[in-house]
């Protein structure tokens, strides 16, 4: 069986924060079969680059591959795989004898350098690598379930104890910071189907009972649970979704957050796809198969919105640890939240599908020990609206 790899590694400061990034595809390069991110711990730009190999080359044979074709940006490894390029350094010439090891045992594998542009989705699964180093997360694969007890160790009383929480079963002390994450409900721009960002249209009569819906809801999974605050985006639609919700759930404080804006499509703002399309058919094909790298004009990527809120987070992390918030936000947000608790980078944003007024509910442990995703764009409570 033929896979093909694309890979790549970086590092903050050579040697510095450092993360790879492996995607495995199938025999023709189309479809992506397995994605890894993996923080390497403090390393060179070209330690990194080796890990992605590594780890692409070991999951290619677990997946029984007999060729493979593996495409770096990296030069050195590229033509150091290749045998063309001497070994020198000690750290890379260990990692490059793995590497070998695991290219033997698979039979026929080559090495293609490609540009950075074409290696954008391996890039991305670095920097998230990198990214969670910088919050704490410890060497080793980003997303992967924490060891759990045996289960020969539990007792039965144990065993019919009600499990209300993941930190029951991952072993986790710590309360998490938990998030109920709504969009907002309809607007006009929303039925039309077209980009609303930074613009200001104001919900529907329609998008207010999806409102007042969603905050029934709400108010029923939290169960008479205390959220410390409701953050909103500062736009009309989603500061009037929040408005409803503070109603129902009560005394609860009302707070604004720029990083919650949604994306900023610039000139698209307001267009239909096909008009915005019709503006620029090339950018416009660009945006629509990797959002995360590309912009519309005057406006920002995925990355660029990915990167923002991740901030915004791990600053809530010393006021708000193991309390729970309500966020009232856009979709792009919303899904950039889902992505991080996933551990998936900014790429994934277009993999899932969230309506308004839909709720989702994620949960972040201390950065060692990960996060959880509860629930993703329920919407149950809008039928019949």
């Amino acid at each position: 069986m033929k896979l093909c790899i694309e890979s790549d590694g970086g590092s903050r400061g050579n040697p510095g924060i450092a993360g790879s990034g492996t995607v495995i595809y199938d025999g023709a390069r189309q479809k992506i079969l397995k994605e890894m991110s993996y923080v390497v711990g403090k390393a060179t730009n070209n330690v990194a680059e080796y890990h992605s190999v590594i780890n692409g080359l070991r999951a290619a044979k677990e997946m029984g591959a007999t060729e493979v074709e593996v495409y770096m940006d990296s030069k050195l490894v590229v033509e150091q795989m290749s045998g063309r390029w001497k070994i020198k350094h000690p750290d890379m010439a260990a990692l490059a004898k793995e590497a070998q090891a695991l290219v033997r045992e698979i039979g026929q594998v080559s090495f293609q350098w490609i540009p950075r542009k074409d290696n954008a989705r391996a890039d991305a699964l670095a920097n998230l690598a990198m990214d969670a180093l910088a919050d704490g997360a410890k060497p080793g694969f980003l997303g992967e379930a924490p060891e759990r007890a045996a289960a020969g160790n539990a007792s039965v009383e144990d065993a019919a104890q009600p499990v209300r929480s993941p930190s029951h079963w991952a072993g986790h002390k710590e309360e998490p910071l938990r998030f109920f994450l709504i969009r907002h409900g309809e607007t006009e721009f929303s039925t039309q189907l077209r980009y609303s960002g930074w613009g200001d249209p104001e919900l529907t009569e329609k998008g207010r009972t999806q409102a007042k819906r969603s905050a029934t809801r709400l108010a029923e999974i939290l169960d008479g649970h205390e959220v410390a605050a409701i953050f909103s985006s500062p736009l009309s639609r989603a500061k009037e979704t929040a408005q409803i919700i503070q109603a129902e759930l009560g005394e609860v404080q009302l707070k604004e957050a720029e990083a919650l804006k949604e994306l900023n499509f610039g000139t698209w703002e307001g267009l239909t796809f096909a008009q915005a399309r019709q503006q620029d058919p090339t950018l416009h094909e660009a945006w629509v198969d990797n959002p995360a790298d590309n912009a519309p004009p005057e406006g920002e990527s995925i990355r660029e919105l990915y990167q923002r809120v991740r901030t915004w987070r791990n600053g809530l992390n010393r006021h708000y640890s193991g309390n729970t918030l309500v966020v009232v936000s856009h979709v792009n947000v919303i899904k950039a939240l889902v992505c991080q608790a996933l551990g998936a980078g900014p790429g994934s944003v277009n993999r899932f599908f969230l309506d308004p007024a839909g709720i989702s509910e994620i949960e972040f442990y201390p950065p060692s020990a990960g996060a959880c995703v509860r629930r993703v764009n329920e919407t149950g409570h809008l039928q019949g609206v």
